[in-house]
């Protein structure tokens, strides 16, 4: 998390929010405190050749003036002015971002962070369980989520009700492990290419495609027909016991295997949310995939981690642009 001030007393709201992924970048806003968040645009980022040009022209679609203050969750890591994001070309300064936006206050953070600052807020109707357990009252949570990359980040309690500590850290690049012959022999392939093959070369689109060209491969029968992930997921819908469907199985499959590491590695007794754009779009077929049985199958920690639910969050609105909103709050500078 990192902020650009002007130095000047910048008034809370209105305020401009913006969750900016690999693929898109979505924006916001909200007029005043407990306001729902209105103007909602999603511009595609590769249709813009910098941020600030996306920036403006979500102002420009929606008649509106840039604010006093703004927050943006993105996907990277956020520690210094300078941000790079890790699945697209943009790279700028947050200081030079504000002064071209004419804001006086930016606050930019991982686009994960700002979503775990949302999960307090989720209504029952923005999420779906997948298998059993129920939450722990005071303990942490996990969040993982697969798109254009891979991202993980938690709320760990801090000793009073409600108070929290948002993680920003960058867990989608831990090296992914095989639990069974067929997962070796992809993982091998994948490690020829890559060289170290993380949990993001698999969970994610580029990744789900990637799965299915090396079972093709594994198999001696490359199949080019399907070139991107939503050809994936359309033919893993469209003819079940496909090489699709057991690409998304296996993405499943995995995907389970590193919540579950991720559970046991934050005491998430609180739940697992999964959020990102794969799995909302899998839809039922989520519960019936390998998920929930990887994600259990810890050993001697099975039981702990039966008693932990997972829920798919899924929601027409990013509730990331809410945690940044929540973010703009708790950072706010004191009088």
């Amino acid at each position: 998390m990192f902020e650009s001030n002007s130095g000047q007393h910048a008034p809370a709201f209105p305020r401009w929010l913006g969750d900016i992924g690999g693929t898109n970048a979505r924006f916001g806003w909200q007029a005043q405190p407990q306001a729902p968040i209105t103007h909602v645009q999603v511009l595609l980022c590769a249709e813009h050749p910098t941020l600030v040009d996306a920036a403006h022209s979500y102002l420009r679609a929606q008649g509106l003036t840039a604010p006093a203050c703004a927050a943006f969750g993105i996907a990277t890591a956020v520690h210094s002015d300078q941000v790079a994001m890790t699945n697209h070309p943009w790279a700028f300064s947050i200081d030079q971002t504000r002064q071209a936006l004419g804001l006086q206050r930016l606050l930019l953070l991982n686009d994960f962070t700002a979503l775990a600052l949302a999960l307090p807020q989720l209504r029952p109707d923005q999420l779906r369980q997948v298998g059993p357990g129920s939450a722990a009252a005071g303990a942490a949570v996990a969040l993982i989520g697969a798109g254009t990359g891979l991202g993980v980040s938690g709320l760990l309690p801090m000793g009073q009700p409600g108070a929290c500590l948002p993680l920003s850290g960058e867990g989608g690049h831990v090296t992914l492990s095989a639990q069974s012959d067929l997962e070796w022999d992809v993982l091998s392939v994948l490690r020829q290419r890559y060289g170290h093959v993380s949990a993001e070369r698999v969970l994610c689109g580029a990744g789900l495609l990637a799965l299915h060209q090396t079972l093709n491969g594994l198999r001696g029968d490359p199949d080019l027909t399907l070139s991107t992930p939503a050809d994936v997921l359309a033919g893993a819908q469209a003819q079940p016991g496909s090489m699709a469907q057991q690409a998304v199985s296996l993405f499943c499959g995995f995907l389970g295997s590193v919540a579950g590491d991720l559970a046991l590695t934050l005491g998430a007794r609180g739940g697992v949310y999964i959020g990102g754009g794969i799995v909302p779009r899998l839809g039922e077929r989520f519960n019936d995939s390998p998920f929930r049985a990887r994600f259990e199958a810890k050993g001697r920690f099975a039981a702990y981690l039966q008693a932990i639910p997972t829920w798919v969050i899924d929601s027409p609105v990013s509730p990331a642009l809410e945690g940044a909103s929540q973010a703009l709050t708790l950072n706010a500078p004191s009088d």
